[in-house]
């Protein structure tokens, strides 16, 4: 591509944008000044929306930044860590860059399969086992209570890193039912997706207070700038405006499984802000298909495992971006078939 593309459809972002209040907020705050390290508003108004106290949340860069943060605490040469082959490929980069040894477990039925990650952990005495609710690349999802009773499985020592970047746009009952304080598990949340936000690079963690501790040892204390936290402060107060992404996310939800459906491919089921399609041959040709889009100003992605890379993945869009991608595939589709 030489030119913008006509629809980015690709990086999960929220096109919705984030809510009016979180804008002025961020447009009104003093720039000459650093952030502050502690993040004290930010981590007491999250806090009182998850009913506990600051001591057991962080904040931090993107959840990306805290899952780097995360595996230097644990994670030296030789550790052992568990996760889905094919799941989220930014937490296996941190876990490789402080030596630590990968264990993958396939998807089940295109489900990260907890009780298969926490056996292997068992087995490789592992330090860390990730699992992402709802999934990413595939969109698919565990009850929270589904993922509370195959916690009774983890075995001891190995902590359950749980990414929750998309539970605000899930069905009621997706987020994992247990205390904040509970030291065998930490949630990780972003304001990236739902909120709208993930220029600002706002991620949290909810972990028991010995743990956040620990993680203020090695943290960028002035990582989180002035903007960012004031207007994750304000987007996390307009839960109105959340409501109304979580519908416009569903209706753009629904509108990329018509149009997969209306060109024979099959929308498997989300709760994130993106559809995974099913391209119904192998890898090959979803990557056909993904690059007729690319060539067609359409950017979208595809996971990167067999058998998950029959697929490609669609970021939720404007009626427009949606409209551009629906006459973009069957001219795709047609290009890959004949190829």
């Amino acid at each position: 591509m030489d030119r913008p593309f006509d629809a980015r459809l690709g990086a999960n972002e929220n096109v919705f944008g984030p809510s009016p209040a979180a804008i002025a907020a961020m447009a009104a705050t003093d720039q000459w000044m650093y952030g502050d390290p502690e993040s004290h508003d930010l981590r007491m108004a999250l806090a009182a929306y998850h009913d506990t106290t600051m001591d057991h949340i962080i904040v931090g860069e993107g959840i990306d930044g805290l899952l780097g943060y995360l595996v230097r605490l644990f994670v030296t040469t030789g550790d052992a860590v568990v996760t889905s082959d094919g799941a989220y490929p930014t937490f296996n980069y941190h876990v490789a860059g402080f030596g630590g040894t990968l264990h993958k477990v396939p998807y089940r039925a295109d489900h990260e399969d907890p009780q298969a990650l926490f056996a292997k952990a068992a087995e490789v005495d592992a330090k860390l086992v990730y699992l992402a609710n709802p999934d990413n690349p595939m969109g698919s999802w565990h009850s929270g209570d589904t993922l509370a009773r195959a916690m009774e499985s983890l075995p001891s020592g190995c902590l359950f890193v749980l990414d929750e970047a998309y539970v605000d746009t899930a069905p009621q009952g997706t987020a994992l039912p247990v205390p904040p304080g509970d030291p065998r598990v930490i949630r990780m949340r972003t304001f990236s997706k739902a909120y709208g936000m993930a220029g600002a690079r706002v991620g949290y963690a909810i972990a028991a207070p010995e743990l956040i501790t620990a993680f203020h040892k090695v943290r960028n204390h002035f990582g989180m700038n002035r903007a960012a936290q004031a207007g994750a402060v304000a987007a996390l107060q307009d839960q109105v405006w959340l409501t109304q992404i979580q519908q416009k996310v569903a209706i753009a939800r629904d509108r990329i499984a018509q149009i997969a459906r209306d060109n024979g491919l099959e929308p498997l089921p989300s709760a994130a802000n993106f559809v995974a399609v099913d391209c119904a041959e192998d890898g090959r040709f979803a990557k056909a298909v993904l690059d007729g889009l690319v060539a067609r100003g359409i950017f979208v992605r595809m996971p990167f495992a067999a058998p998950q890379n029959r697929c490609i993945r669609i970021s939720c869009g404007t009626h427009a971006q949606l409209d551009a991608f629906a006459a973009a595939l069957p001219l795709a589709l047609a290009e890959a078939k004949k190829g």
